[in-house]
């Protein structure tokens, strides 16, 4: 099977041909698996509807918004709900999350074996001089009335309304104590860069990455019993590793690191992350097969499945890092989980021609597309339309 695309250095035209006619892992796998992971899930729009994708949260199809996480739940993942993947404070805002956690939590009760954690944020609250550290606490607290309403975990997420208004990592300490220790169940911290979000540069009270993480490692013991774990999203593996080692016993590692979740999950014989990834929801089958092999102690096999997605991710996420999601739902589309490439923000226009067909020759070659036919036919289209190349 083969396909007119952009030359890898842009400057011509080349048949490519697919690794993969037949996609290798569309079966699924039965093997439980040995880590925790979560996979956060995007949003599914409804184009037909108006609206201005740059000024307001267009419709959500919700049938495929929530068929999609059953797909998920299927395949042995968790559910990330309402997070950044699902372009949470880039064009989902709070009112249609509070309704995506309550219809997510409703539609997995239906689903055997069915797990959802939640985004809870302060993204409601418009930041200005006036805006106190209570104010904050109290946003923070009405998000997590949704989710405990919702009757699931929580995920407490980054807050740029904190990180505009803190002083020091003494605000931070206060917040997070006050949150945790009203917290019902326990609670996955969530560390996001300032690679996925700039509004969160000096999150924790610094700059210094190493200040930072004593600041988080003072949260979480004192609030050990209500801390589940914490998801790090910084893309070096190294401070990941260095907090891995210092967590309590107990305190799982969640890596957010869509870079070398790879390494870091198979870990290094001592300890390893489970994982909370967007990446997870564009190689989701793949990913599935892998992590089989990885609890039946087949390293080599995980491996095998595992690197070739690395490549692919690393284009995803290339810099600017926050526009990922237009990757996540450009592949959703090619592999038929929804019938359009239309986001939320418009961010589908957030990405070039070539960083598509990029994703494109790399999803082939991780075994990522899951229907090559469809993927092929459609990639076609969006040549076409997206860069006037019609097929031969």
């Amino acid at each position: 099977m083969k396909i007119l695309l952009p030359s890898q250095n842009e400057a011509t035209l080349e048949q490519y041909a697919l690794k993969y006619a037949q996609a290798p892992f569309a079966s699924p796998v039965k093997e439980p698996m040995n880590r925790i992971v979560y996979a956060a899930a995007h949003v599914v729009v409804e184009p037909t509807q108006s609206g201005n994708p740059w000024d307001e949260t267009l419709s959500i199809d919700w049938d495929k918004t929530l068929v999609f996480r059953e797909y998920l739940w299927r395949l042995g993942f968790r559910v990330a709900e309402a997070m950044d993947t699902a372009q949470r404070g880039m064009g989902l805002g709070w009112k249609e999350s509070a309704e995506l956690i309550t219809r997510s939590a409703a539609h997995a009760k239906t689903i055997p074996g069915a797990a959802l954690s939640c985004g809870v944020g302060t993204d409601q609250l418009q930041v200005n001089t006036e805006t106190t550290l209570d104010d904050v606490l109290q946003a923070y607290r009405a998000q997590f009335e949704v989710v405990n309403n919702a009757g699931v975990s929580a995920i407490l997420m980054a807050s740029r309304a904190l990180c505009a208004i803190a002083k020091d990592a003494a605000d931070y300490q206060s917040i997070y104590s006050t949150l945790l220790q009203e917290a019902k169940d326990k609670v996955i911290l969530h560390w996001l860069g300032e690679a996925f979000d700039s509004s969160l540069h000096g999150y924790w009270g610094s700059t210094d990455i190493a200040t930072a993480m004593e600041t988080v490692l003072s949260i979480i013991h004192t609030n050990v019993d209500k801390v589940d774990g914490i998801k790090i999203s910084l893309l070096e593996a190294k401070w990941e590793i260095e907090l891995r080692r210092r967590l309590p016993e107990g305190v799982k590692l969640y890596t957010g690191d869509d870079f070398n979740f790879a390494e870091l999950i198979a870990g290094d014989g001592e300890r390893f992350s489970h994982a909370l990834l967007g990446i997870f929801d564009p190689i989701a089958p793949v990913a599935a097969h892998a992590l089989a092999a990885l609890a039946i102690g087949d390293l080599k096999r995980y491996e095998e499945i595992i690197q070739p997605t690395v490549p692919l991710s690393r284009e995803i996420f290339c810099t600017p890092t926050r526009y990922y999601k237009a990757g996540v739902v450009f592949l959703a589309w090619l592999n038929g989980h929804q019938d359009h490439f239309s986001m939320l923000g418009g961010m589908q226009s957030a990405r070039s021609l070539a960083h598509y067909c990029k994703i494109f020759r790399l999803a082939d070659q991780a075994g990522a597309l899951i229907q090559p036919e469809l993927a092929v036919k459609r990639m076609k289209q969006f040549l076409a339309v997206y860069g006037g190349i019609e097929a031969e």
